[in-house]
């Protein structure tokens, strides 16, 4: 069981390493590019949202979890704008080869389990992979024209994208977005699109979660992480570990809990858990995200809104197996990243290995006991060092 729980590890903080991966899509508010881990939890949102557009055969949590992992090869291989003259067939050995790298470090069963449902991605053959890959040429669209400040450039290659480059498939299997991304760029269309553009405000709102820092850096200690880029992590951490759960869950709704949960931070902000904090400002603290909760959910249409309201409330509320085993997993991240990053903020807010244990063991164990477990023995070393138990 240490074995396979060490490889799970090592597959998942390698994966960190996809927040060094900058694409050439800005964010939302157009002040700098976006990076390939917040972009895939953005392309999971976006199946989530638009769930309703997909065929009936078409499984949501699979595409979730295809789009959660398509970009993970970028570690090694690099992301290339469809715009760049590339050598494709050079790029796609060098994904290959990653893939096989990459998911080489999980347990044989989970590593062929993922490594199979890239591949199903790249080829683009089943429901399931074609829905995710017209979200995947649909996000960076969107993004590019509702930007604060969209560059020249890349309007022309939307423009091109859209007539005679990948995503004029968009035309017959999402033609509700494409006609709509057609009158964005001041183009002729007579198709209704409001099914479509009753969504698209919640999703271009979730965006600012791009820009919400938390008190952990990543990895490589270079920068704070922000909110997006830690829900699409949690959510791989939640789905690879889910096996240790202390007991049955649903892991589909598990995933979309923490797909959902730190959506509030849009504008409520972070709370850092080893920050201090009186009752009082707690309180306030979680009325602001009530609020939040209210207005950003309330932007969906009424049956989506009350779905995921009811998925954020379950989560906060931590009463129900999955919710329970969410929040311990929500625990489990930041840890393994201050161990990584050489203490983070640990160093920051003087933190002892009775504080991790009170303010974050006692929630792990209780859904993930397994996993503290190895966790604790991990980080007992650091902070023994470091004279802070």
């Amino acid at each position: 069981m240490k074995q396979r729980i060490q490889a799970q590890f090592a597959f998942l903080l390698e994966a960190d390493r996809l927040r060094g991966i900058e694409r050439q899509n800005l964010i939302l508010d157009c002040s700098r590019r976006e990076n390939s881990a917040e972009h895939s939890w953005h392309l999971a949102l976006y199946a989530l949202v638009l769930a309703p557009f997909a065929a009936p055969e078409v499984s949501i949590t699979r595409v979730i979890q295809m789009l959660l992992l398509h970009d993970l090869v970028e570690i090694d291989a690099g992301d290339h704008p469809i715009s760049d003259d590339v050598d494709w067939q050079a790029v796609a050995q060098a994904e290959q080869a990653a893939a096989t790298r990459l998911f080489g470090l999980l347990p044989r069963d989970q590593g062929t389990t993922l490594h199979h449902l890239w591949q199903e991605f790249e080829q683009a053959e089943s429901p399931d992979a074609r829905f995710a890959k017209h979200l995947d040429h649909c996000q960076p669209i969107f993004q590019t024209l509702y930007g604060a400040a969209p560059l020249p450039d890349h309007i022309d290659v939307v423009r091109g994208n859209l007539h005679g480059g990948r995503a004029a498939a968009l035309e017959q299997s999402l033609p509700q977005a494409y006609h709509h991304a057609l009158s964005l760029l001041g183009e002729p269309t007579s198709q209704d699109v409001s099914a479509l553009t009753q969504r698209l405000p919640f999703l271009n709102e979730a965006d600012a979660l791009k820009s919400i820092l938390r008190a952990t850096w990543i990895g490589d200690g270079s920068r704070p992480e922000n909110s997006a880029e830690h829900s699409w992590h949690i959510m791989l951490f939640g789905w690879i570990l889910g096996e240790h759960a202390a007991t049955d869950i649903d892991i589909s709704r598990v995933i979309k809990m923490l797909l959902l949960h730190d959506i509030v931070e849009v504008d409520a902000g972070d709370t850092p858990i080893h920050g201090a904090i009186s009752a009082q400002a707690q309180a306030a603290q979680e009325a602001e995200e009530q609020q939040a909760a209210d207005r950003l959910f309330g932007l969906l249409p009424a049956p989506q809104a009350t779905e995921f309201r009811a998925l954020w409330d379950e989560f906060e509320a931590a009463t129900s197996a999955d919710a329970v085993y969410a929040k311990a997993i929500d625990r489990v991240q930041p840890v393994l990243l201050n161990l990584l990053n050489g203490g983070g903020s640990w160093l920051e807010y003087d933190v002892s290995l009775q504080q991790v244990e009170s303010r974050v063991g006692v929630k792990v164990t209780r859904g993930a006991p397994q996993v503290w477990t190895y966790v604790r023995d991990r980080i007992s070393p650091w902070f023994e060092e470091n004279q802070r138990i």
